[in-house]
């Protein structure tokens, strides 16, 4: 083996692209929510449920993309892009606005993205 050749464990591609995939989906997403709320009349009671299903929903595609190559432990894998998604959006959180913390509605957000995360891998895993 060259010592200049690398190699990434097989389920770390998948993994990455999981969570890559969860925030692309998240991104397109909440522009095309803010364009509605920026033309429309909806209410802004709106934004915070919007956004967590637009976050599960997020999770689970990137989760059942993810875990479509890995084809084993759909739970576990699943889980982890969920949690993996909340750690860098913690992160980046915290490092924007320095009163970041986390209260109970964040709780409930990382509970529905491990939740999703864990639904898109047992999707991915058992898809053809």
């Amino acid at each position: 083996m060259d010592i200049n050749q690398q190699t990434i464990h097989p389920i770390a591609m998948p993994f990455l692209k999981g969570v890559g995939i969860a925030f692309i989906v998240t991104l397109i997403a909440l522009v095309i929510f803010s364009l509605v709320l920026t033309y429309t009349n909806v209410s802004e009671s709106v934004i915070n449920p919007v956004i967590m299903i637009i976050t599960g929903i997020s999770i689970l595609i990137g989760s059942s993309i993810g875990n479509s190559k890995i084809k084993k432990n759909g739970l576990l894998n699943g889980a982890l892009i969920g949690a993996c998604y909340f750690m860098i959006i913690y992160l980046i959180s915290s490092l924007l606005n320095w009163k970041f913390m986390l209260d109970l509605q964040s709780i409930v957000m990382i509970a529905i993205g491990i939740f999703f995360g864990i639904l898109g891998g047992i999707i991915g895993v058992n898809r053809k």
